[in-house]
C-alpha cells in the first residue's frame, strides 16, 4: 500500500520576525513529518528571504527607498506586537537563546536542509524593486500560478 505524500503550503505575507518565525516552525514540522512543504514568501514577507549584506544595484529612487526601508534578512525582522524600536526583538532573541531554540534564521537554513521549497513571488520583487542577487541562494522564483498549483494539492494551507 503506497502512502500519498501530504503536502502543505504557506503563504508568508508578513514581514514580523515572530509570525515568520511561526510560518518555518510549522514548515519544518510538516517536513520533518514527511509533508511536501512550500513556503510562498510574498509582500513583506519576502524580508525573510533578503540576504544580510547590501548588494549594489542599479535601481530607481523609489526601489532604493524601499530597499532603505525594507529589514535586510530575516535577523533584521521586527515584532508585531511591543516591537519598542527595536528592544521587543532583542529580547525575544534573549529569551530564544535561553531556551536553546532555534532563531529565524537557523530556521531558515534548517528549512533549506529539508528541502522545503522557498519561493519569491516575482510579482511583489518586481513591485518592491527587489532583484535576485539580493535574496537568498537556492531559491526559487515564481508567480500566484505556481503557488496555487500547489495549494490546489495541499492538504494544509496557511497564510501568514
Amino acid at each position: 500500500m503506497t502512502m500519498e505524500k501530504k503536502r502543505t503550503t504557506i503563504i508568508l505575507f508578513s514581514g514580523d520576525y515572530d509570525k515568520a518565525m511561526a510560518a518555518y516552525i510549522i514548515a519544518n514540522g510538516a517536513a520533518a513529518y514527511d509533508h511536501e512543504v512550500t513556503i510562498f514568501h510574498t509582500f513583506w514577507g519576502l524580508n525573510a528571504l533578503r540576504k544580510d549584506e547590501p548588494i549594489e544595484l542599479k535601481k530607481g529612487f523609489l526601489e532604493k527607498m524601499f530597499a532603505k526601508m525594507m529589514p535586510r534578512g530575516a535577523d533584521k525582522m521586527g515584532l508585531s506586537k511591543m516591537n519598542f524600536a527595536g528592544m521587543g526583538p532583542k529580547m525575544i532573541k534573549n529569551v530564544i537563546k535561553k531556551h536553546n531554540a532555534m532563531t529565524l534564521p537557523q530556521l531558515i537554513e534548517m528549512a533549506q536542509e529539508q528541502d522545503i521549497k522557498l519561493v519569491a513571488c516575482t510579482m511583489t520583487m518586481d513591485l518592491l524593486g527587489l532583484q535576485q542577487e539580493e535574496l537568498l541562494d537556492n531559491i526559487e522564483y515564481a508567480g500566484v500560478a505556481a503557488y496555487l498549483a500547489d495549494a490546489q494539492e495541499g492538504n494544509v494551507n496557511l497564510f501568514i
